[in-house]
């Protein structure tokens, strides 16, 4: 769901629109209100008891308005989440032993946003959280928006290339990242673009090529050039730095931007969420619904690992999962999957690419998910925009991707004419409401491109609407390849490969596979003369294409 490198979007994620399963508005009762009455309702019909129709005939439908947006910012909204419930769990991070309640964790967070204004940052300064998910993570992502500063969320696989290209484009003023996660150094990674790093006078750094980053900000060691987070935290903690925040937090909106990302009571809610941080369905999805509607957040582990997602569902009591297919097919598979205690599940959410039948079905009796929803967004609409009812049957939930979200209008547009399609009739769909981007950073051509001046945006997915409004994507008019949930534009990866000093020509395209939906082919031409192996070819690729892993073999030679 990201829109990659140099399709980088300014998402508006506030409380306004917490965002994920439509949270916003069909979660604002659903989970806030009706929770403190004892009712336990996933459904947005708990919210209007009647679903929106399409109307006039065509492919165009509104989502119920009657139940206001909330218009406050983050820091307001966990104010009122401490206010109601201070001493219920807030955080939970296994893999570093972290537990959190919303009292204590409002209180880190204030003084990590008091530290981050202590040390130079202001209102609108781009703070780049580069690293796999952890519980400096959600601080950094709580923090920089309660202090006006807008989080720039940074793929942890990033390598040095990558990693200029982002930080320049955006103007990040900050970076925040761990010393290592597996085999990313990434102390070292920021060295190759930034050399000025290790004579660097901490908070002071000045770079050729990175202009803009003046702070670096290690989260668990002290290196030549770097701040310690633990030490930023510390200089918040005074009486004067603390009335700097509150000073600061009169002049904030919940219309300011504060993310830019690339391209119930008598129960307690507790949210397992292995997808990665940096990517919207976890950061808005995840902890901005979590921190708005006083559900306990359970990190499971730093990356993704179906294994340990299970480990928490049975030890922290899980009662929601969110996963794409390709995650709940992992989860699904373990070899000891049946020792595990599940039956604290209550429901979830399925997004990122088309979820088969079967595999909906697996999911609600297996791991008990009675109310498992299907979504669909994009990253530039914040990002769901269609999902389907709690109660929805797995047919329904199998072949479309639900209605539309509250305050949130859609239509399916014949691209040739312009027109509105007719009922069943495929066409571009096009989405227009709060939740739409503010823009892509920097990139006003691109904006408007994306989304015209009648603030309609262009998904670019192909998709028909049936007499209920039900939506099914039934294409997309882009070559994208969706890998696992993952969008991955092949001209990105063709550009890459043209590096090769051996390469004449590429082509990337996606070819079928049972886990993982897609996977990436690239078949390469050499220049004349030229000879290499597939060996060579992987060593080139490692680290900057990692995560897009070639297909072995290329599927046994495209016998697929």
């Amino acid at each position: 769901m990201a829109v990659y490198v140099w399709m980088l979007r300014l998402g508006r994620l506030c409380a306004r629109s917490p965002g994920v399963l439509g949270a916003r508005a069909v979660l604002s009762r659903g989970w806030q209100e009706a929770r403190w009455q004892g009712v336990r309702p996933l459904s947005s019909r708990e919210v209007d008891g009647t679903a929106p129709l399409p109307v006039g005939g065509c492919s165009y439908i509104q989502g119920h308005t009657g139940l206001h947006l909330i218009n406050k910012t983050v820091g307001q909204c966990l104010d009122a989440t401490v206010q109601k419930i201070p001493d219920r769990e807030a955080l939970v991070v296994l893999h570093e032993n972290v537990r959190l309640t919303f009292a204590q964790l409002k209180e880190e967070v204030d003084k990590a946003a008091s530290g981050l204004l202590s040390i130079g940052l202001c209102k609108g300064d781009r703070l780049g959280m580069w690293g796999p998910n952890s519980y400096a993570w959600v601080l950094m992502q709580l923090a920089s928006a309660q202090a006006g500063i807008i989080l720039v969320s940074v793929n942890p696989a990033y390598q040095a290339r990558e990693l200029e290209y982002a930080l320049k484009k955006v103007g990040c003023k900050a970076l925040v990242f761990p010393k290592q996660f597996k085999t990313q150094q990434y102390y070292n990674i920021l060295k190759q673009i930034c050399p000025e790093l290790e004579k660097a006078q901490p908070g002071a750094l000045k770079s050729q090529r990175l202009p803009d980053l003046t702070t670096v900000i290690l989260v668990d060691a002290s290196l030549p050039g770097t701040l310690l987070l633990d030490d930023v935290i510390a200089a918040g903690n005074t009486e004067q730095h603390l009335a700097h925040l509150q000073h600061t937090q009169k002049f904030l909106s919940c219309h300011d931007p504060i993310n830019i990302q690339f391209t119930s009571m008598p129960k307690e809610l507790r949210m397992v969420l292995p997808t990665p941080l940096y990517h919207c369905l976890g950061s808005v999805g995840g902890t901005m619904v979590s921190m708005t509607h006083g559900i306990t957040l359970i990190l499971p582990s730093p990356s993704f690992d179906g294994k340990k997602a299970l480990e928490a569902i049975s030890r922290e009591r899980g009662s929601f999962l969110y996963g794409t297919p390709t995650m709940f097919v992992d989860i699904l598979n373990q070899p000891d999957f049946s020792s595990y205690d599940i039956s604290a599940m209550l429901g979830g959410v399925i997004a990122g690419s088309p979820a088969p039948p079967e595999l909906i079905r697996a999911i609600i009796n297996k791991l008990n998910m009675k109310e498992l929803v299907v979504a669909y967004g994009t990253t530039e609409n914040s990002p769901v925009t269609f999902m389907n009812f709690a109660e929805d049957t797995v047919q329904e939930k199998a072949e479309s991707v639900g209605r539309v979200m509250p305050h949130t209008e859609a239509q399916i547009v014949n691209t040739e004419t312009g027109t509105l399609t007719k009922l069943n009739t495929p066409g571009e769909l096009w989405i227009r409401g709060y939740c739409v981007m503010l823009g892509y950073w920097g990139d006003p051509q691109k904006t408007v491109e994306a989304v015209g001046q009648d603030k309609w945006y262009r998904t670019g997915d192909i998709a028909t609407m049936d007499e209920k409004g039900f939506c099914k994507i039934v294409g997309r008019s882009k070559d994208m390849i969706i890998r696992g949930g993952e969008n991955i534009y092949p001209a990105e990866l063709e550009d890459f490969f043209h590096t090769h000093p051996k390469v004449q020509e590429v082509q990337v395209v996606g070819v079928k596979d049972k886990r993982l939906g897609e996977e990436i082919c690239a078949c390469i031409r050499l220049k004349k003369g030229e000879k290499t192996t597939a060996e060579e070819i992987k060593a080139f690729c490692k680290g900057k294409i990692q995560k897009f892993k070639l297909r072995e073999q290329m599927e046994q030679h495209l016998n697929l």
